[in-house]
């Protein structure tokens, strides 16, 4: 995208710490307005998550600074339980799971298979933690005290290696003790430990199975999901819950995917070509190592998530706003597609994200660090994509810790910050411009409910349905109403998707 005079662009958030800057890198263009707390040399304010605030659990325990601790070499093999056992603690902290994972000094240090099985062993803790807990329950007289909350993270990691990774039981007995050896607080516990680790080790494996699929989902989510899809729909949303995600990279127009998949393709991982143009592996550790990855061909997004661009129909020359952006790929979509993107985020730290991924694709757009309410450009849009903040319950396959550290009342304040974001969104299109507002979220509250309160509260829009032909033929994928709806249970078959609510809307010329 060609540099643009000052008269022609949207007006930037203005601050006296603002001054013009120009393209970073060859790549993304922050305008006139360079983001506050994003200039070179000075280090980017660790903003919060734009998805969604964090509620804690009962499980949390105070913040420490565990990274200022100098800590004797530990027991070979020992690293990777350790890194992980951290990361579950920045994950009851309040922390995202892939914040954790990139904040936790112990896991930094591993490489390799340590490093790997770290985050496996702390993603399906996460993903299983209900069934866990419910196993461990069995073997203690009285809940543990909320100062022994390490402990119960202890015997979840013990528990989670011989039920759900194949580690030999005494492997997983005997790193769970020196965990527990570890450190003062936890070392009264090491019998204890050892003793229902090894019972977990015998009859664990005959106990999963059992367990209903329900039994690792919130009461408050499944409530939720029995009201919207009914006892059998919530049934199979969290039975694909327990399912890792497939690896889905989306591609720049007119490249040729039929080329594409016979070089990516592995043997054992073949890729395939999905409707929407996407083209699906099974997860892999290493995206980088794949072909594209350097010339920035591909962007990692999944299937459902690049489908509300679609929505905004042909975009090539004109003006649109894609509002909480990070970390980007509706963004590079809109700009590949030939669009005058503003990409839009309150956080500083996220957009450095989107600059990164707009680099390496080679891609331009006009980046604002700024909040959606506080957004007063000079210039309205012809189109705007408002991909809210939200509870997220529709990539819970890939962030596993969404379901302990979400609740109602995340739910309520988000739902009411959704509606002023939708008026908000309105007001800064042309006459006869579109918006397609979509979240990553199963609650209806977050979706079809707020679709029908916008049409209410704004006469002046109306509701414009998808078409099959627009989702590369998924027919399945559109509800009653002509909106989006995805589940994760959705072509499962083909490895799933994740859930996401998208509805287009028109302004009166």
């Amino acid at each position: 995208m060609s540099e643009k005079s000052k008269s022609d662009r949207p007006n930037r958030p203005r601050s006296s710490a603002d001054r013009p800057r120009g393209p970073r890198d060859g790549g993304a263009k922050f305008g006139d307005r360079k983001p506050r707390e994003a200039r070179e040399g000075r280090p980017p304010r660790q903003g919060s998550d734009d998805r969604a605030p964090r509620a804690r659990d009962s499980d949390t325990r105070p913040p420490r600074d565990r990274e200022e601790v100098t800590r004797k070499p530990l027991p070979a093999g020992l690293e990777s339980r350790y890194a992980a056992l951290e990361i579950l603690d920045r994950v009851h902290e309040g922390a995202t799971l892939e914040d954790a994972l990139a904040r936790t000094r112990p896991f930094d240090n591993l490489e390799g298979s340590d490093r790997g099985f770290a985050r496996a062993l702390a993603s399906e803790t996460l993903r299983r933690r209900g069934s866990l807990d419910h196993i461990i329950g069995g073997y203690l007289d009285r809940p543990l005290p909320k100062k022994s909350a390490r402990v119960m993270d202890i015997l979840r990691i013990a528990a989670a290696q011989s039920l759900l990774m194949d580690t030999p039981p005494h492997a997983a007995v005997s790193t769970s003790v020196d965990l527990a050896n570890d450190r003062g607080e936890t070392g009264g516990y090491a019998s204890l430990i050892n003793a229902i680790a090894r019972k977990i080790a015998k009859d664990g494996p005959a106990m999963l199975k059992k367990l209903p699929a329900r039994t690792d989902t919130p009461s408050w989510m499944w409530r939720g999901w029995e009201r919207a899809y009914g006892p059998n729909g919530a049934k199979a949303i969290a039975e694909a819950h327990r399912r890792t995600a497939a690896l889905d990279l989306s591609f720049k127009p007119n490249e040729d995917l039929d080329a594409w998949r016979d070089k990516l393709s592995q043997e054992g991982n073949e890729a395939r070509i999905m409707p929407n143009g996407t083209i699906r592996m099974k997860r892999i550790s290493d995206v980088s190592s794949l072909p594209g990855y350097d010339d920035g061909a591909w962007w990692i997004q999944d299937l459902a998530a690049s489908l509300p661009a679609k929505l905004l129909g042909d975009v090539s020359g004109k003006n649109v706003f894609d509002l909480c952006s990070a970390p980007g790929g509706k963004t590079l979509q809109l700009a590949a597609a030939g669009a005058k993107v503003t990409s839009l985020d309150k956080s500083g730290a996220r957009l450095e994200r989107v600059v990164t991924n707009l680099t390496r694709s080679k891609l331009t757009a006009f980046l604002v660090e700024e909040d959606v309410l506080r957004f007063r450009p000079d210039e309205k849009a012809d189109a705007v994509l408002l991909d809210a903040p939200c509870t997220a319950t529709g990539t819970i396959r890939r962030h596993p810790d969404i379901p302990w550290n979400k609740g109602e009342t995340t739910l309520t304040a988000l739902a009411e910050l959704q509606g002023k974001m939708i008026d908000h969104a309105i007001s800064l299109l042309k006459p006869g411009g579109t918006l397609v507002y979509c979240v990553c979220s199963l609650q209806r509250e977050e979706g079809e409910a707020q679709a029908k309160a916008a049409l209410k509260r704004n006469p002046s829009i109306s509701r414009v349905p998808a078409t099959a032909e627009e989702l590369g033929g998924m027919e399945t994928l559109i509800n009653r109403d002509g909106d989006l709806r995805t589940l994760p249970s959705m072509l499962t078959a083909e490895g799933g998707l994740d859930g996401f609510f998208a509805v287009r809307f028109k302004l009166a010329d």
